[in-house]
Order: structure tokens, then sequence, then C-alpha cells
């Protein structure tokens, strides 16, 4: 009996497809069937052949939402294990999913995405940068925290969700993109009054954006989105850690303003800069312990920098001038 159906949207095959596939191969535990969705059709002698079930289903050049959906709605597993085609799980992530869903009000687990140690430089330091103590406890989608705990927000690079309350919810909202995974995790909290545990050995591993622009983009993204969704969505998005890197950016910009004030304010300006200074410092160490690589850890802090600054930028853009923030890869 298939218990689990790993669904994978993507474009074309890549090198990072095979890698996922192969890494599938050797998934512990449970049995399980994995559904491709490319944009066209593919062969099997592009993918290999694999001891476990295959369902091809090509779905036009459509969101990975809609693909999603799509999966989903021709999976035999009593749970929906979503991951990117540039991931790869964990050989025990199944089998450490499955104890969370004894409890029938969990309906979803999900657990970090890690960069894999073969990534390149500037890779490891888009991965490190997200290891920041700066970026509060979103440090845990990035890195195995040590305990477990109820989220109500995750990715669907690394999120497993109950056939059954995937279906009661309609599946994604490929209104947005990015985006629909925040949908879709409010829907499963907020309609059904369910619980998403976070798990922090049901592991994959995330390769990341090469190089600064790539990264500078993702984050710009993830900023417009989420300010948007402040305002659209507030339960899961009107969140102070997610205002802060605004608060940054505004003080960048305008601060020095407070020179042309009182002494009071042009000498809490002049502190303000070097308890940043001080944070990026400790921010820096904090990384090193986690990834033991000096280099990987000081070039994190202009990637910190840059992120706090057009994060807090894009996030005000989507929060007050965006009034609609469609996917243009709608049904």
């Amino acid at each position: 009996m298939i218990e689990f159906s790993i669904i994978i949207p993507f474009q074309s095959v890549t090198t990072h497809l095979n890698e996922t596939l192969e890494c599938v191969s050797k998934l512990n535990g449970p049995k399980f069937e994995v559904i491709l969705l490319p944009d066209g059709d593919i062969s099997r002698s592009e993918i290999g052949v694999f001891a476990y079930p295959v369902k091809i289903i090509p779905t036009g050049s459509v969101s990975p939402a809609i693909k999603r959906d799509r999966g989903a709605e021709a999976s035999r597993g009593k749970f929906l294990a979503f991951i990117d085609d540039d991931a790869y799980p964990a050989s025990d992530w199944l089998e450490k999913a499955v104890p969370q869903f004894r409890d029938e009000d969990c309906a979803a687990v999900c657990g970090p995405q890690i960069t894999p140690e073969d990534d390149g430089f500037w890779q490891q330091v888009s991965g490190a940068m997200f290891l920041s103590p700066l970026n509060g406890k979103a440090v845990c989608r990035y890195w195995p925290c040590k305990d477990r705990f109820y989220v109500d927000d995750w990715p669907s690079v690394n999120l497993i969700v109950r056939k059954d309350d995937f279906d009661r919810i309609g599946g994604f909202d490929s209104t947005y993109w990015p985006g629909e995974d925040t949908k879709l995790c409010l829907d499963l909290t907020e309609k059904l009054n369910k619980k998403m545990i976070y798990a922090p050995d049901v592991k994959v591993y995330h390769h990341r954006r090469a190089g600064f622009f790539k990264h500078m983009k993702q984050i710009g993204n993830y900023g417009i989105h989420r300010g948007f969704f402040a305002k659209t969505f507030p339960k899961t998005s009107f969140r102070l850690s997610y205002f802060v890197p605004s608060c940054f950016f505004i003080f960048v910009c305008f601060g020095w303003l407070m020179l042309l004030g009182p002494a009071l304010t042009a000498n809490m300006y002049l502190l303000l800069w070097p308890i940043y200074l001080v944070a990026l410092c400790l921010s820096t160490v904090l990384i090193y312990t986690k990834i033991r690589s000096l280099k990987v850890s000081i070039a994190t802090i202009p990637y910190l920098v840059c992120t706090h600054f057009w994060y807090g930028w894009r996030f005000i853009k989507g929060f007050v001038f965006v009034s609609d923030l469609k996917s243009r890869l709608g049904r």
C-alpha cells in the first residue's frame, strides 16, 4: 500500500532533478510513489529507471501551485510529500515524519532545508546568511533546531500534508506565487483548526542561489510577497519580525536626519550604527559555530546587510504600494 506520494513540480529535467530522484531511491521506511510534473513531455531515459513507481504528468507552463494540485489529484498516498526539484531528501525523511502524524490533529509536518556541503562557495554564503540569529526563529527553516514545535507557515520545499486535509481546503491557491504555501498553511491552521508540526529530523537538502544577484532577486521576491501578505493575510504575516528589515531600510535612508535634531537624537543615531555592527560580528561568530567555515561566515556580512536593506524596501513596496499581486502562471 502506498503511504506517501512525493510530488515534484519542475520545468524540465536537470542534473538537480536526477540527484533528487537518486536520493529518493535511497529512502527508508514507508512505501511511496513519485509524481513528476514537468512543463512538457519527458522520456523515461531522461530520468532513469527506479524501483519505486513514477508517474509523469506534463502540465504546460503553469505555476508550481497548479502543478502540485494536479499531482495531488493523481496521487494514491495517504500523505502528500512536497519537495522541489533542486532539493533532495535525507534517507529517513519519510520515516521520521510518520510518528508526527499519529496525532490526528496534525495536518502537516515540516522540517529544515539544509544547504548541501557540495554547493559552491557563494551558494554556501547564501545558505549561511539564513543561519544568522538576526533572522530570528526563521533560522529553523535552514538548520535543524533542537526541539519540535508548532508552526503556521512553511515553504513547500519540505512540507508533508495529510491528503484528506489537503483536499478539504481545496489544495493550493494558485492566485499567488510565490506565497501559495503561506496561503495553504493558513487554510490548514485556520479553516481546519489543525496543527502543523516542525520536526528537526525531517530534513531535506536544498541547493542555494549561485551568486549575489540571484540571491537578492530571491530575497526581493520574498519581501514583496510578505509585505503584501502582511495586509492581506495578517494572521500569519503581520508580525513584528517581518517589519524589522523595513525599519532598517528607513533608518539607512533617513536616519541621518536625526543628526539635525537635538543632541539626544543625534547621539542615538551615532549609537545605533555600532550596535548594528556588533550584532553583525556576533552573527558571524554564531554562524561559524554551525558551519565551521571562517571564510563563508565572514562573507555573510555584506550579504546580510544587503539582504536587510533590499528585503526591507521590497516589504514596504508590497505592504504599501501593491494592491494586487497575482501569479502570471495562473489557471
